[in-house]
């Protein structure tokens, strides 16, 4: 499962499934690889740099077909909370996937706190994008990222400028 999450600029995306789409920053992108398929991707913003991170999921079936899905973000819907991204059912605006994970996007700026509730038998990793966090009163800076197990809840807070992924995983 590859998941693509532009911060700036713009992605192109072409595939042999026929796709062919661009992919603005709050865009979440899902392509299942399943039996095969080819695709390239490149910077689709002239005279810009497109910044992006590419997420690799293994998934938890095999042999299915390849496929495509790509859905906005609202700002609003991140804005000082975690926001579902991705996950097995594709609930809301999460682009679903074949894999035992949901991701979650936040925007924090400020003394507001959020809590994520954990199970003591998944693991949590948090990957701070931008800016300064507090995750569980450890301090994180842009770049950081923190494996958490054996944790009930995550606790989100004291933040500056801070975009930040929290991937909720199987152990």
């Amino acid at each position: 499962e590859i998941i693509s999450y532009v911060l700036s600029g713009e992605l192109a995306h072409e595939d042999s499934m026929g796709n062919i789409k661009g992919i603005p920053p709050g865009d979440v992108q899902r392509m299942s690889a399943g039996t095969g398929v080819t695709h390239s991707e490149f910077n689709h913003a002239q005279n810009q740099t497109t910044h992006f991170l590419q997420i690799w999921i293994e998934p938890n079936v095999m042999e299915i077909p390849p496929s495509y899905e790509q859905k906005s973000i609202p700002i609003s819907e991140k804005q000082n909370k975690l926001c579902l991204i991705a996950s097995p059912d594709g609930t809301g605006n999460a682009v679903k996937i074949h894999a035992d994970a949901r991701v979650y996007a936040g925007l924090f700026d400020g003394h507001q706190t959020q809590k994520l509730n954990l199970n003591l038998q998944r693991k949590a990793y948090v990957h701070l994008i931008r800016g300064t966090l507090q995750v569980n009163n450890l301090l994180l800076s842009s770049g950081d990222a923190l494996l958490v197990e054996n944790e009930n809840s995550l606790l989100i807070g004291d933040a500056k400028d801070a975009e930040v992924l929290v991937f909720d995983l199987s152990s």
